[in-house]
């Protein structure tokens, strides 16, 4: 997903306008909100420390900001596809649902994404369960580093 639809997602989810969001990025009064708007349609690209700045405003990690392309279907595959080249990521299916398949196959990388997967099923089961709300289980998700 582009920077800027992340950006709005994360503006909206706080509940705040581009004219706020731009006010405490320190813009101008006068064009912060033409600011943000050409930042969220993509007109321009945030740079890393605006990116770092947005992050704490919206109290999650700049990585949950700058997520790859996977607004198509097509760039969605592109990137299981460089996962699949990069950790050995597959797809599979088990009792007819498909899922993805973390292999053994690149042992530099398993170990730690094998944790980082049982982390994720970990917190997702919690939630199902009702032991978490959706708010905590989001701010897990957004501050995972």
């Amino acid at each position: 997903m582009p920077v800027g639809k992340r950006m709005k997602f994360f503006r909206k989810r706080k509940g705040m306008t581009q004219q706020e969001l731009g006010g405490l990025l320190g813009f101008s009064e006068k064009t912060s909100d033409v600011r943000i708007a050409q930042y969220e349609s993509g007109v321009r690209v945030p740079k890393s420390g605006l990116v770092e700045k947005m992050a704490h405003i919206f109290d999650v990690s700049p990585r949950a900001i700058t997520v790859p392309e996977i607004d198509s279907y097509a760039g969605l595959m592109h990137t299981l596809f460089a996962l699949e080249d990069m950790y050995g990521l597959k797809a599979g299916k088990i009792d007819g649902e498909i899922c993805l398949c973390l292999k053994p196959a690149y042992p530099d990388v398993f170990p730690g994404l094998y944790s980082i997967f049982c982390a994720w099923q970990e917190q997702s089961a919690r939630l199902e369960r009702g032991e978490i709300t959706r708010e905590e289980y989001d701010q897990w998700r957004y501050h995972f580093q």
